[in-house]
């Protein structure tokens, strides 16, 4: 008898523990990127996000990271892989999926953003409900921009856009093609990823990406000179998504949910903002460290390349109204929100 009581204690208290367990660790979401795990996207945003879930969930939420597209597929297939569930989360570039996010290109544009990723974030947020149409297949965690693309080339000091007529430039989305295209030279698009064997080949002779990804891609190896505007000003931006599967969410109890919502928006815009703007420095310091120049333009110079980009913008305009999209109405209201975010 005393022994029966004792294996039922004990199966009893192996329930408990059980039980106990699977409370602790109630769910597991995979994260999905194309960059490295070297990565500021990675090392900055999606691994102190995931540590923040664990800890605010007290463990039922557990975050797996899969960098460098090592869950399968390319760049261009991550928003539907959040959309379609194969992933839980990702981060991705809207420019990947062009036509999917037509209002939100506008903080793509050339003299939209300044240069100061943490005004366009919150400018963002400001004007988000302008934007939300573009989301309504999946939950937005963030919708973010870096500090904008310089213009990073292999020989050719660039100070004017006749000094790019005729050249090979990549490109992270279809307005900043538009921008190439204004400047005569010829767009390549491209995922970041490929850049380093495409600019090692003479695939392209230059490219717009900020100088956050010069470290990881060693850009200051393959490139000779690297093209700002005048105060830091940039050639556009890109805007990023970091999205989940919707149906992933709303299957979440209540209190998961509401750790998942306390970690999105405005805050964690507000955050990446500062981190995108710092991460910068490093990869202007190994541009000239590694014997190459930096070149900020003068006003005058860099108001020449402004003056192409209002091309771009008019365009932009008129596809979105062809849409339905009040595309100027947009544009102003992003101008708005970006100058009241600005020193």
């Amino acid at each position: 008898m005393q022994g029966r009581l004792k294996a039922a204690a004990g199966a009893v208290l192996a329930g408990l523990i059980g039980a106990g367990t699977a409370q602790a660790q109630e769910v597991t979401l995979t994260v999905h990127h194309f960059l490295s795990p070297k990565s500021a996207t990675h090392t900055e945003l999606i691994q102190p996000w995931a540590e923040r879930l664990r800890a605010q969930s007290d463990g039922r939420i557990d975050v797996k990271v899969f960098p460098s597209m090592s869950l399968g597929g390319s760049p261009p297939e991550l928003y539907r892989q959040a959309r379609d569930g194969t992933a839980d989360v990702v981060w991705t570039l809207i420019g990947y999926t062009p036509g999917v996010f037509p209002r939100t290109e506008v903080f793509e544009l050339p003299n939209v953003h300044q240069g100061d990723a943490l005004a366009t974030n919150l400018a963002i947020q400001d004007t988000f409900d302008r934007l939300a149409a573009d989301f309504e297949e999946v939950k937005p965690i963030l919708v973010h921009v870096h500090a904008g693309n310089a213009l990073h080339m292999r020989e050719t000091k660039v100070t004017k856009p006749a000094d790019v007529q005729g050249m090979k430039l990549r490109t992270p989305s279809r307005t900043g093609a538009w921008m190439i295209e204004a400047w005569g030279a010829e767009p390549v698009g491209m995922p970041v990823p490929a850049l380093p064997q495409a600019l090692s080949k003479g695939t392209v002779d230059g490219a717009l990406i900020p100088f956050e990804i010069v470290p990881p891609l060693n850009v200051h190896q393959l490139t000779d000179y690297s093209v700002e505007g005048a105060g830091g000003n940039r050639f556009g931006t890109s805007v990023f998504l970091f999205a989940m599967n919707k149906e992933r969410y709303e299957s979440l109890p209540e209190d998961l949910q509401q750790v998942i919502d306390d970690n999105s928006g405005r805050a964690l815009a507000q955050e990446m903002g500062e981190v995108w703007n710092r991460v910068e420095e490093p990869g202007r310091k190994m541009q000239r460290d590694s014997g190459g120049e930096v070149v900020e333009l003068t006003p005058e110079q860099t108001q020449a390349f402004a003056e192409l980009g209002e091309q771009v913008t008019q365009r932009w305009i008129e596809q979105a109204e062809e849409r339905g999209i009040d595309g100027a109405a947009l544009v102003e209201a992003a101008k708005a929100a970006i100058a009241e975010h600005s020193d």
